[in-house]
C-alpha cells in the first residue's frame, strides 16, 4: 500500500572482478535490496491507512514499528509528536484531542521513510463486534432493495477486521477503509451500518466502524486469558483453556499433524463439501416453502477436525477457544481511539446463560481496562425471539441468556437494545435489522452523546404481591406503557393482539405455571389469573420465541423478565 511512498534505493554500479567479470543479478538483486531490510522502515498499524477517520475530541493514538531507537514524527492538523521506537521496535504518539472535521487531510508519519496517510477525517469511531447477527451483510436484509441504491456517503467509512485467531494477543492487522457506496455498503454489517446511519444524522459528524463479528462464536472467544483469571478465576473456563494450550504444545512439536490436516481438509472440501452444501439447499429450499423434509443431510465423511485449537477452523467450524478471537481480531485494534462498542452476541451462549452472566461483564471491564479510555459506552442487543418452544414457559435455553444480557446491565454505561419482537422463530439470522440498528443508536445517543431521548424498553423494577395480583413496576417507562405491535414480523408470525397484554404467566409456590391476565396500570402491570389464588411469581417472554406485547408509547418493547429466582 506504501510501496509509492518509499524512496527507491539506488542500485551501485555493475563492477568487474578478477574473479569473475561481471557481478550476477542474483548478487545484483541483493545489493539493491539491502538498504532496505537493513533500515526496517517505519510502519504504523494496519488501521492507519488512506481513508481513515481518527476519534474526535479525544486523546488519538497513534503507534506502529520501526527499528529499535529509531524517532519517529507523526504529523496532523498542525501538531507534530514525536516517539522513539523501544527495544521491541514499537513507538506510540498520542494527539491532543481534536474537533470532528470533514475536511480530507493527510497525516504524516516520518522515520527514515516517511509515509503520508490521505483523505483523513476526524469525526466519532465504533467497534462493533459479536457473531452472526452482528456479520449479517446489508445485501441480506429484509429492505435491501430500498436501502442500498441509497447508500451514498464518503463520510460513513467502514473497517472489516479480517477473521484471524492467535495463541497470544496480536500487535498488528491488515485491512483497509471503504467508503459508503452501493457497490461497498451491500457486504458491510447490515447492524453497524443502521447504527452508523443514524448517528450521522444525529451528529452530523464522519463515522466509522471497525467491524470485527465471527459468525457461531461464543463470549469467551472474545475475552483475554487475563480475564478468566481475575479472582475469582472462571475455573471451569480456565481448565478447557490450559487443555487447549497442551494440545497446541503438540501440535508446535509436531508440525506435521497440521500438515495432514489441511492435506486431508482440502480433500473433504473437494469431494465431500460440494455435494453436501447442495444437499443443504433443496433441504433449505423445501423448508422454506413449508415441504414435508426429514432430517437433515449429513456429508458422506465428517469434516476433518483441526487439530490447533489456536488456529482458524474449518469452513463448518467456528473459533470455541478462550481468547483466540480476542487476540486475533480485538487486541490489533487497541488503543485505536473510539467512542465505544455495539455488540451482538449470544446465539452460540444461548445454553450457558449462568456461565453468561459472569463472562459477559467480565469481557466489558478487560476491554475497557486494555483501552484506557475509562467506561466508554458498551452497547449490547438482547438475543430476539427463535426457536420453537414446547412449553409456554420455558424450563432451559434462552431466556436465562436474555436474563444474562438484562443483569449486565448493572456495569456503568451499558445499553441494551431490546429486540424480543423482531425475532423469526425459524429462523437464528432474522432478516430486520434496520430497527436493531436504530435502537442501538438510540441507547448511543444518550450514554455517548448526552441527548435526552427515550433509549430503552420497559425494563422491570420490582413487585409487591397484592393479595390475588401481583404488580409490577418499571423503569425506562418513557411517556407510559402501552399494548404494542413489533415493526416488523417474520413470514409466518401471526400478529400479536391489540386488545390485551399477552406474554404474562403467574405462578403459586407449586411453580405451575398459568397464563394470566395482564392490565396497565399507570406505569405499572397488574397481573392475576383466578387459577392461582396465591400468588406468588410471574414471567414475562419467558420462552424461546414468547408472544409478548407490552412496549412504552415510543415503540419500544419490554425485556422479557422474572420476579423469581427459582433454580434452572
Amino acid at each position: 500500500m506504501f510501496q509509492n511512498m518509499i524512496p527507491t534505493p539506488r542500485c551501485l554500479p555493475i563492477m568487474k572482478t578478477q574473479s569473475n567479470p561481471w557481478i550476477s543479478a542474483g548478487a545484483l538483486l541483493c545489493a539493491c535490496l539491502l538498504p532496505v531490510s537493513l533500515r526496517a522502515d517505519v510502519k504504523p498499524n494496519g488501521l492507519f491507512v488512506d481513508h481513515m477517520v481518527l476519534q474526535c475530541d479525544a486523546p488519538a493514538p497513534v503507534w506502529g514499528t520501526a527499528a529499535p531507537g529509531e524517532k519517529v514524527i507523526v504529523e496532523f492538523a498542525g501538531q507534530m509528536k514525536t516517539a522513539t521506537a523501544g527495544a521491541d521496535g514499537k513507538w506510540r504518539v498520542k494527539l491532543d484531542p481534536i474537533p470532528a472535521s470533514d475536511k480530507p487531510q493527510s497525516l504524516v508519519i516520518r522515520g527514515k521513510n516517511t509515509l503520508s496517510l490521505k483523505d483523513v477525517l476526524v469525526g466519532e469511531v465504533w467497534v462493533a463486534s459479536g457473531q452472526s447477527n452482528m456479520a449479517s451483510p446489508l445485501a441480506a436484509a429484509h429492505n435491501a432493495e430500498q436501502v442500498i441504491p441509497e447508500a451514498n456517503d464518503n463520510q460513513l467509512r467502514f473497517f472489516n477486521v479480517p477473521h484471524k485467531t492467535a495463541a497470544e494477543p496480536q500487535g498488528d492487522l491488515a485491512g483497509k477503509w471503504e467508503l459508503t457506496t452501493p457497490d461497498t455498503a451491500k457486504n458491510f454489517s447490515a447492524v453497524a451500518y443502521f447504527f452508523a446511519r443514524e448517528i450521522r444524522k444525529s451528529t452530523k459528524h464522519p463515522v466509522a466502524v471497525c467491524c470485527a463479528p465471527w459468525g457461531g462464536t461464543p463470549v469467551k472467544t472474545w475475552m483475554s486469558v487475563e480475564a478468566v483469571r481475575k479472582d475469582p478465576p472462571v475455573t471451569k473456563t480456565l481448565d478447557e483453556w490450559q487443555k487447549a494450550l497442551d494440545e497446541y504444545h503438540k501440535v508446535q512439536a509436531n508440525p506435521q499433524l497440521v500438515s495432514d490436516y489441511e492435506k486431508d481438509l482440502k480433500q473433504w472440501q473437494t469431494e465431500v463439501q460440494p455435494g453436501f452444501n447442495a444437499a443443504m439447499k433443496d433441504y433449505n429450499a423445501a423448508k422454506a416453502a413449508g415441504k414435508t423434509v426429514g432430517p437433515k443431510p449429513v456429508p458422506s465423511r465428517p469434516e476433518p477436525e483441526n487439530p490447533d485449537p489456536m488456529a482458524i477452523p474449518g469452513p463448518s467450524k467456528r473459533p470455541h477457544t478462550l481468547g483466540v478471537s480476542f487476540n486475533g481480531m480485538i487486541a490489533p485494534m487497541i488503543p485505536y481511539g473510539i467512542r465505544g462498542v455495539i455488540w451482538y452476541q449470544g446465539e452460540d451462549d444461548g445454553s450457558r446463560g449462568l456461565e453468561y452472566r459472569v463472562l459477559f461483564p467480565r469481557l466489558i471491564e478487560d476491554w475497557r481496562s486494555r483501552w484506557e479510555e475509562g467506561d466508554f459506552p458498551f452497547l449490547f442487543v438482547q438475543l430476539p425471539s427463535c426457536g420453537i418452544d414446547s412449553t409456554p414457559v420455558a424450563e432451559s435455553g434462552w431466556p436465562w441468556t436474555r436474563e444474562a444480557q438484562f443483569m449486565t446491565l448493572k456495569e456503568p454505561r451499558t445499553g441494551m437494545a431490546i429486540t424480543i419482537d423482531v425475532g423469526d422463530p425459524a429462523n437464528v439470522h432474522p432478516k430486520d435489522k434496520v430497527d436493531v440498528g436504530q435502537r442501538l443508536s438510540l441507547l448511543a445517543r444518550k450514554l455517548a452523546y448526552g441527548e435526552t431521548v427515550v433509549a430503552s424498553g420497559p425494563l422491570y423494577k420490582d413487585c409487591t404481591v397484592e393479595g390475588k395480583n401481583i404488580r409490577l413496576r418499571f423503569e425506562e417507562t418513557g411517556s407510559g406503557l402501552v399494548i404494542g405491535q413489533a415493526p416488523w414480523r417474520a413470514q409466518g408470525v401471526e400478529p400479536l393482539p391489540t386488545d390485551k397484554l399477552a406474554g404474562f404467566f403467574i405462578a403459586g409456590e407449586d411453580k405451575n405455571w398459568i397464563e394470566a391476565t395482564a392490565v396497565i396500570d399507570s406505569d405499572s402491570v397488574v397481573v392475576s389469573s383466578p387459577q392461582v389464588a396465591t400468588p406468588v411469581a410471574v414471567r414475562y417472554g419467558w420462552a424461546s420465541s414468547p408472544r409478548c406485547n407490552l412496549y412504552n408509547k415510543e415503540g419500544l418493547p419490554a425485556s422479557p423478565f422474572r420476579t423469581d429466582d427459582w433454580p434452572k
